[in-house]
This record gives C-alpha cells, structure tokens and sequence, in this order.
C-alpha cells in the first residue's frame, strides 16, 4: 500500500484537470480497494495483524488522577481494591519512567476450520516499550520481518509503517492499549477510576466486576472527517471480585466508511484481551502474559455478499520490566518529521479500521 493523498472533502468536477483527478477523484476509491485487498490477500496476512493487533490506542486519555477520600462509586471501590491489590500506589510520584520487552505470536484464524484453528503460519516477534510521566510512550514492534513504531510526546500520537509511512492520530492523545494490559497499574487506576459500574460478570472462570469506559462525542468528532466517521469506542474492564486484579480488556468501536455519491461502508472491530501471569516487579504486581483475540467486521451497502468478517489472535509473554531507567530523555519521544505540526501537506491519519 503506497501513502494516501489527503482526502477529497467536495464532489470532485469533470472539468478538473488530470492531475487533480487523480489526485481526489481516485483517493477514497483506492483506499477502499487496497483495504480490502488486504482483507482477501493472505500474502498481506502480516498487515493487517500488525495494523490491527500492533499497537492500538486506548479509546479515552489518561484523566488527571482524583484523589479518593472515601468510598463515593462501585466505580472507586473497586479501583481501591486494584490499587491495594497491585501495590501500585507506592509508584505514584516516584516514578518517571517504564521499560518493558516481550515476545509475541499472531496468527489469522479460520473461521471454519475445527475450533476456529489458526489460518496459514503464526507470526513469531518481539517488541520494546518504553513510558514517561506524563503521557509519552513508544513502543518498537517486530514481527515476521516487518517492524511497526508508534509513540507519543504528550501531545499527539504517531505510528510508522513500511506501508504507510508515518502518519497521526486524530483526537486527544490516549495511552497505547497494550500498556493497559496489566503493565501499568497506574494508568490502568486513572481511567478506571471515572468509569462506570456494569454489574458482575463471569468470565474465563473467573467472578468479575465490570467498568465500563466510552470516548465522548467531541473525541469521537475529533477523530472523524468528512469520509470516515468514528460512530463509538468503548472499553469493559473486568476485575476480579477475588483478587482484584484486571483479568480481562474488551473493546469495540465502529467507523462508517462514505465518499460523496456513495454508498456507506461500516467496519467494526472488536478486541478481547485474558491477562494473567500476574508477578512481582519492584513490589508491584504486573501482569506477564495474555492472549488477545480480535474480529473485523464489515458490512453495508457495498458489501453485496453481506458480512464479511476476519479474525486474528496474538499471545504476548513479557521477559523483562523495570522502572526509573537511567538516561531515558524526553528526546526520544520526539515524532517523526513527517507528522510534526511545521511539516508541509501531507494529511494522512491514523483514523481508519486497519490503521488503529
């Protein structure tokens, strides 16, 4: 997939010249026909896992941390009983930094073979990740020889591909999904702490208590343009009733797909993650293992046959962690110059299904 020009906003004239037609008029017909080439190709399996399962973002930011007095929500107290149960409020104000490094293994799943068995070879990698107080991150992924970064400085977030280059997130700027899986407990404590209270649920085995968080419509405004609309992102966190630890991270959000004169598209993508393996790091608990499973959904009317529906799963193992790492400066948050605010043209986004 080659870079994207920037999205036509109006009906596009036959009485443009060449250059501007094939500049506008092909755009959004070339983007829908190299996504679904993606889709139907198993030589392009490795992308689509990448750009699905990689590195997505977290549907809402970090809040600002409120303090806690006393037991006012379900919401709080069962972020009290995570807190108390990771021993994570011995880091907060303590430390500026986090590193962690981990394998992982994704893989296409077929739909009709026996159990839903993995479709072609698992794809075997590794990844690097690093956080800094407050709200940078960058995370260095490999897998089956492509190598896929994103990372913020705070005040946007940015991903680079070797089929799309470098290019933005819309919206505020949320902390990376995986970070979330059990890796920071502190952040984990801040967006959990203002969400709202489900019920109870079983899950894997295991009696939870469910949260629930949504990106509000300004984000979901922010995030959208006059061809792809965010329609929801929401986010389940299932806590243990037992150990208070977070089990389990579910997710979904919907985007409707439409060019002038056209017939509109929806793609939905559902995410699942088990987190387990929770371990000791520094007197913190820190979860070290996972299986996520995930499901693209796309329908409309440009979906003659009905639905057509891809499903992909990842393992990740983390082998090593730690806080406070010496020499880790602000300069390596820095984004790319491509998506840096002073950099000329160039408009493609982070917004679509495949490059979340």
């Amino acid at each position: 997939m080659s870079r994207l020009a920037p999205l036509s906003e109006e009906p596009i004239n036959d009485d443009q010249d060449t250059a501007n037609c094939s500049k506008k008029a092909q755009t959004w017909r070339n983007w829908f026909k190299n996504h679904f080439s993606l889709l139907f190709n198993k030589k392009s399996d490795i992308k689509i896992l990448l750009s699905v399962l990689g590195c997505p973002l977290f549907p809402v930011s970090v809040h600002p941390k409120q303090s806690i007095t006393e037991v006012c929500s379900s919401a709080q107290y069962i972020i009290q009983h995570f807190t108390a149960a990771t021993g994570c409020r011995k880091l907060e104000g303590m430390v500026k930094n986090m590193y962690a490094t981990g394998k992982v293994t994704m893989a296409m799943v077929d739909e009709l073979g026996p159990n839903g068995s993995p479709a072609g070879v698992p794809q075997k990698g590794c990844f690097v990740m690093w956080q800094m107080v407050p709200n940078k991150w960058l995370i260095e992924l490999v897998v089956g020889g492509h190598k896929v970064v994103a990372g913020s400085d705070g005040k946007m977030a940015w991903r680079h591909t070797p089929w799309l280059n470098a290019h933005a997130a819309k919206g505020s700027v949320r902390p990376l999904r995986r970070a979330l899986q059990g890796l920071d407990p502190v952040a984990v404590s801040a967006v959990f702490s203002l969400a709202q209270y489900m019920g109870e649920k079983r899950i894997s085995g295991v009696d939870c208590f469910v949260l629930k968080l949504s990106a509000d419509h300004s984000d979901l405004a922010e995030r959208s343009d006059s061809t792809a609309e965010m329609i929801k992102h929401i986010m389940f966190g299932y806590f243990s009733q037992r150990s208070g630890l977070l089990v389990y991270l579910e997710d979904s959000y919907l985007t409707r797909i439409q060019s002038p004169g056209t017939s509109p598209a929806y793609w939905e993508t559902t995410m699942g993650t088990k987190i387990e393996d929770y371990r000791t790091v520094e007197g913190v608990m820190i979860a070290h293992a996972g299986q996520s499973n995930a499901i693209i959904t796309r329908f409309g009317d440009n979906l003659r046959a009905g639905l057509a529906i891809t499903r992909m799963e990842e393992t990740w193992m983390i082998d090593d962690l730690a806080f406070n790492v010496p020499g880790l400066s602000i300069d390596c948050f820095i984004p790319p110059e491509e998506v840096q605010k002073d950099y000329p043209e160039e408009a493609l986004d982070w917004r679509s299904p495949l490059h979340r």
